[in-house]
């Protein structure tokens, strides 16, 4: 009964577990398998990462001491398949005493096999009587979140769906969103998307598309774009007909935005330089900064982040995005507006950062709106948004996004 896809799932486990390697590279080093096989063995093991503290809660009781941390994983992937993923009882129990065997672990495949078979009789009851979302939230992350944290952990529960932006004019297919994004259900193969191998639309998540929005840029407006692969918000600014120089300091994903935008046969100035260093010839009018961070509001399709993100992470980043707000500050032409956004739930990386530049740089807070999601605006007039909102439509990304305008 051998399973590539559980021997491939347990490699990205130990991966981002016992090595702190995200999932994303962690898949990009697996040997090469059938597609079919790679996007199973992703499936599975981001539903482990999703749900470890629950699968956890559900192991204990039947496990008199610590097994090794390899038999534990597998113990995960078989609950996980039963529990979660609707895999026959035999089945998941059966490939995962397979798996250990093949991992020469013979001395626990008769645990493996008795503890799942328990699990699979008694852990739907038992899930019932557990709090999935505070289990499977760390601690310092749900503190961080607060009045939000339940909301938001909740929807981390489920498999985000997947999002579209497109060019002006093209017929729109799938779910029209109320800000105008297209959405399909969560495991949508792209390439099957109508519009996407003609280059008309372009994956990017419904909250990730409100900052380059939010800029209304203009026909024949220069706009610089910092920070700016892979290239979503950079295409959304060109598609309107901006006049757009696109910086990006890392050459891999300066080389993903141009092959992005080439898909797309969008024109756009590239620049491969490290913002906070590099500058240009004359200020801007316009500037869209999509900070590095801790993007903690994308763990939805990046629940190896609840694993690998730890608080001094937050204020690490906090520092990187003073020195670009910065950077962008002094590129800013008089009477200019800047977009400072932020993929993360973490108040530091947010609304902290702007109350910040307003007093160091001489800035102005320029309060937003945004009709059609009223209820992530703030008092101060930024938008911030969580996995909790546009529940009944399946969720969001978290973002923070603020205005700030330089006086003439």
């Amino acid at each position: 009964m051998h399973d590539p896809t559980r021997e491939a799932a347990l490699a990205l486990l130990a991966a981002v577990l016992s090595r702190n390697t995200t999932l994303d590279a962690a898949l990009d080093a697996l040997p090469n398998i059938p597609a079919r096989d790679r996007a199973a063995a992703h499936r599975l093991a981001a539903c482990v990462l999703r749900h470890s503290g629950t699968l956890d809660a559900l192991l204990e009781p039947h496990l008199a001491r610590q097994p090794p941390p390899v038999v534990r994983h597998i113990l995960m992937l078989g609950a996980a398949a039963a529990l979660f993923l609707q895999a026959p009882a035999h089945a998941a129990v059966g490939t995962s005493v397979e798996l250990g065997r093949a991992k020469n672990l013979n001395a626990f495949t008769g645990l493996i096999n008795a503890v799942l078979r328990k699990l699979v009789v008694a852990g739907p009851q038992a899930l019932e009587a557990l709090d999935m979302p505070r289990l499977d939230t760390p601690a310092w992350a749900w503190a961080s979140w607060g009045a939000n944290a339940r909301a938001i952990a909740t929807a981390h529960a489920q498999e985000a769906p997947l999002d579209f932006s497109c060019k002006q004019g093209v017929a729109p297919a799938g779910e029209v969103l109320p800000t105008g994004s297209l959405r399909f259900p969560p495991g949508t193969n792209v390439q099957e998307v109508p519009g996407f191998t003609q280059g008309d639309i372009w994956v990017q998540n419904a909250a990730a598309a409100l900052p380059a929005r939010l800029l209304a840029a203009g026909p024949g407006e220069r706009v610089l774009d910092l920070c700016a692969a892979p290239g979503g918000k950079t295409a959304q600014l060109a598609a309107v007909g901006a006049r757009v120089t696109a910086v990006e300091r890392d050459p891999g994903r300066m080389e993903t935005l141009r092959d992005n935008l080439r898909r797309l046969n969008l024109p756009v100035e590239t620049v491969l330089a490290d913002a906070t260093g590099w500058k240009p010839a004359e200020k801007f009018p316009a500037i869209l900064l999509d900070a590095p961070c801790s993007a903690t509001g994308t763990i939805r399709r990046h629940p190896d982040l609840l694993h690998l993100r730890k608080p001094r992470d937050v204020q690490r980043m906090a520092g990187l995005q003073d020195a670009l707000l910065d950077a962008a500050a002094a590129m800013l032409a008089p009477g200019g507006r800047l977009i400072y956004a932020v993929c993360s739930l973490q108040a530091p990386e947010g609304a902290a950062r702007i109350d910040a530049a307003t007093t160091r740089l001489g800035l102005r807070r320029a309060p937003l709106t945004l009709a059609e999601l009223p209820e992530a605006v703030t008092p101060q007039g930024d938008v911030r948004t969580h996995p909790g909102m546009w529940a009944s439509l399946g969720g969001m990304d978290g973002f923070f996004i603020a205005r700030l305008v330089k006086d003439s």
